[in-house]
């Protein structure tokens, strides 16, 4: 069995959510549940398994990388409210 010290104030003070005394003694239940399903699934024999990424055999899932025409660099900057030297000019926004 696993050990269900979980320190449930910690981890949500590191999520940074606030729970409330029943939240907390809920939560720390369900983490300790969870735990010991994924006790079960480590005791689970699977040395004749080989390792996957996809739990589907999947072949080429993403679209060839093909050249296709795009939007004029003059019609990108055409709307743009402020523009220098070909490029977008915008607000700074981190300090």
């Amino acid at each position: 069995m696993v050990s269900a010290n979980i320190d449930v104030a910690y981890v949500a003070q590191l999520a940074r959510i606030h729970l409330q005394p029943d939240e907390k003694q809920k939560l720390e239940s369900q983490l300790a549940q969870i735990l010991e399903y994924v006790e079960k699934l480590g005791a689970l024999d699977v040395s004749g398994m080989e390792p996957t990424a996809h739990a589907v055999p999947l072949v080429n899932i993403a679209r060839p990388d093909d050249l296709q025409p795009s939007l004029a660099h003059e019609d990108a900057l055409r709307n743009a409210p402020r523009q220098a030297g070909g490029l977008f000019i915008v607000p700074k926004i981190v300090e």
